[in-house]
């Protein structure tokens, strides 16, 4: 019915007389598609500076995932082309190395060696500090019961292995793999377990519970980060004693630079990786010369002296929006967009960014035969959908939208259907 509605939509659109931004702004308001949740919609042209559609665009949603467009452009705004990856200092016979937030070293998915490769080469004894980060292990408004689910990783000053556990077991012969392998002896296999359950962490400490029976499976599970534990993870890989001193970082510590930032912000973008989007503003932190990585301190400086959001337009509380405090309009969300626009040229930026029926989370979403002509980055959790980004239009015209459903009790992939549904409209009516 969805889909056959969303034709309709469409034919309407072509055949109406008057304008499509007027006869889209109508629909929106009597359409029960439209009307049984609260909805949000801006539609922009940045070539014209002329704002093409408004719907509740000044009304604040929560924006999940969406988040993380703010958090791409903390690091445009602060990040070079490499990432930071440790600041160092050598004291008499001993190098003293502190994190900056870098999520890479040794992620099971993205890995990062160059501090590994640096770090056997230098001679003396090893210290960790972990002074550079003293902030909370979770963001505001997480759910206390999601610390067994790999999108809530802790936040970290050197996050390693990507601060989870990856149990793996390829088939149902094979034995179950545990990496890093020092969790492996902290794993009890408990026979009264279901499989289905999976893995499962205490609350408080790094011990894990599987289910004896085998079966096809990968799940990474979070665990509790610590200096000690770090540097034990650090020691495992060089093979040499790793410490642990509490020391600030010195005004002559010097910055170790990684992989290129585009590949963290390409998985950021297209899995919607919160882990990534929390350790940029920890990063971007550590590039601006904070004493203490402090992610609160970019949120207010980009939102008051960057953007300069009205009172009432935002509230930002996390970088991976995995926060319920989190709300930003419509509109903020185009100003973001048209500011991203101008710092990133288009086929970089269309990169990084998911394309509709094509990559990342937009996969799924339909956007037609051909070439794709959505780029965006969604947002969802439970009773949240929201897509913003760049559309194509059929005219060749290059628009910025927003399109934020909040308070549905429907599924989200009914809301992404409808959601794609209109933006082929604009595609097609502009």
């Amino acid at each position: 019915m969805t889909r056959i509605y969303g034709l309709l939509l469409v034919a309407a659109l072509l055949l109406a007389g008057c304008s499509p931004a007027r006869q889209i702004s109508r629909l929106l308001r009597t359409q029960p598609a439209y009307t049984d949740h609260l909805m949000g919609v801006a539609l922009y042209d940045p070539v014209r500076h002329k704002s093409l559609l408004q719907h509740q665009a000044d009304r604040p949603f929560i924006p999940a995932s969406n988040t993380k467009l703010v958090s791409f452009y903390a690091g445009l705004l602060f990040l070079p082309d490499s990432l930071p990856t440790i600041a160092y200092a050598r004291r008499a016979d001993s190098l003293l190395v502190w994190g900056l937030g870098n999520p890479l070293l040794l992620h099971p998915d993205l890995p990062d060696t160059s501090v590994l490769a640096f770090l056997r080469s230098q001679p003396g004894q090893l210290f960790l500090s972990p002074a550079t980060y003293d902030g909370p292990r979770l963001g505001p408004g997480w759910a206390w019961d999601d610390y067994n689910d790999d999108y809530s990783v802790e936040l970290a000053s050197l996050p390693i292995y990507g601060n989870v556990v990856r149990f793996d077991s390829p088939d149902r012969q094979s034995a179950v793999y545990v990496r890093p392998r020092r969790f492996a002896d902290s794993t009890q296999v408990v026979a009264s377990m279901r499989t289905a359950e999976g893995i499962r962490r205490a609350e408080d400490r790094n011990q894990f519970r599987r289910a004896a029976a085998v079966r096809p499976f990968r799940q990474d599970v979070p665990f509790r980060w610590s200096a000690g534990l770090a540097a034990q993870l650090l020691s495992d890989t060089l093979h040499r004693p790793v410490g642990v001193i509490d020391r600030p970082k010195p005004a002559d510590a010097r910055i170790r630079r990684g992989s290129a930032t585009d590949s963290l912000y390409r998985r950021m973008l297209h899995v919607s990786d919160n882990q990534f989007a929390e350790q940029v503003l920890l990063m971007a932190s550590a590039e601006r010369g904070d004493t203490k990585l402090d992610g609160a301190a970019i949120r207010r400086y980009l939102l008051d002296s960057v953007m300069r959001v009205p009172a009432g337009r935002a509230k930002w509380v996390d970088g991976s929006g995995l926060s319920r405090y989190n709300l930003f309009t419509p509109n903020t969300l185009i100003d973001l967009l048209t500011r991203i626009q101008a710092r990133v040229p288009q086929q970089r930026l269309f990169s990084l960014l998911p394309a509709a029926g094509q990559s990342g989370t937009l996969r799924s979403m339909g956007s037609g035969p051909g070439t794709p002509y959505v780029w965006a980055k969604s947002g969802s959790m439970s009773g949240v959908y929201n897509l913003s980004g760049y559309i194509q239009t059929r005219r060749g015209r290059l628009l910025t939208f927003s399109i934020m459903n909040n308070n549905f009790t429907q599924p989200v992939g009914e809301m992404r259907r409808r959601t794609a549904d209109l933006l082929r409209a604009i595609h097609e009516a502009f």
